[in-house]
């Protein structure tokens, strides 16, 4: 989740300007977040059993 959020903190735009390609950026980076918070609650078993064998063990957040 550390990963998620710092991505969040890198892309944050001024909210004035709501067509520049920084808050587009920010809105793309939202719905990825969205998407990672998502698939971390469905797999949420699966992630409490990895991370029995790997302590804090989190699924990556792949920006691009």
């Amino acid at each position: 989740m550390y990963i998620a959020f710092s991505a969040l903190q890198q892309s944050a735009g001024d909210s004035n300007y709501p067509n520049t390609s920084d808050n587009v950026n920010e809105h793309e980076v939202l719905q990825r977040f969205e998407g990672y918070r998502a698939a971390c609650e469905k797999y949420r078993d699966e992630i409490a059993a990895i991370q029995k064998y790997l302590p804090g063990w989190v699924p990556a957040f792949n920006r691009q």
